[in-house]
């Protein structure tokens, strides 16, 4: 990743960028992954695997750490997460921008409320989140899908748009469908 691009700028070419698309659609099977990460300003490893024996998983991609959409979609989650217990979900987010933020990002933006955590490659691959700019080179950043993944490890619901507020309305939607059965 270019760190030498002022975040301004790149968090504007992520507006910018080629329309969104996931090709995990639902009912689709999440791919398992271990990532490191953060909570609460304290370092962590977040393994899908073991958060879906617990129950749903929101799992939210988005761009990078500190950036203007990225705090505001970290703090709304973080107000909501005492809805998503009460549906019996887990919440991660997962970034692959400033990942070296990632710990001061999950106390200061997440407010210890659940983890973040950094994608790698692979990850990004998986569930289709590189960001692309408009000529569709990688930018190294994710961009903002979120995924809701039911116990059985099947997309519940997948929702991609840059803007950050309908990722938690359409995510707690979604759990709370699930709980309901």
């Amino acid at each position: 990743m270019n760190r030498s691009l002022p975040l301004a700028a790149l968090a504007a070419l992520a507006f910018a960028a080629a329309p969104l698309h996931a090709t995990l659609p639902k009912g689709a099977t999440a791919p398992a992954f271990v990532a490191k990460g953060a909570q609460a300003g304290k370092p962590m490893t977040f393994d899908l695997k073991a958060a879906l024996k617990k129950g749903p998983v929101v799992l939210y991609f988005f761009p990078a750490a500190f950036t203007p959409g990225c705090n505001i979609e970290a703090q709304t989650f973080a107000e909501a997460m005492p809805k998503f217990k009460a549906a019996g979900a887990t919440v991660i987010g997962v970034t692959a921008g400033n990942t070296d933020q990632l710990i001061d990002f999950s106390s200061k933006k997440c407010a210890g409320q659940f983890p973040v955590a950094a994608a790698s490659d692979q990850i990004k691959a998986e569930y289709d989140v590189d960001l692309k700019k408009p000529d569709g080179t990688s930018t190294g950043w994710t961009n903002r899908t979120t995924y809701v993944i039911d116990k059985h490890d099947k997309i519940a619901m997948v929702y991609s748009a840059m803007k950050p507020e309908e990722h938690i309305s359409n995510s707690l939607a979604a759990v709370e469908a699930l709980k309901k059965g």
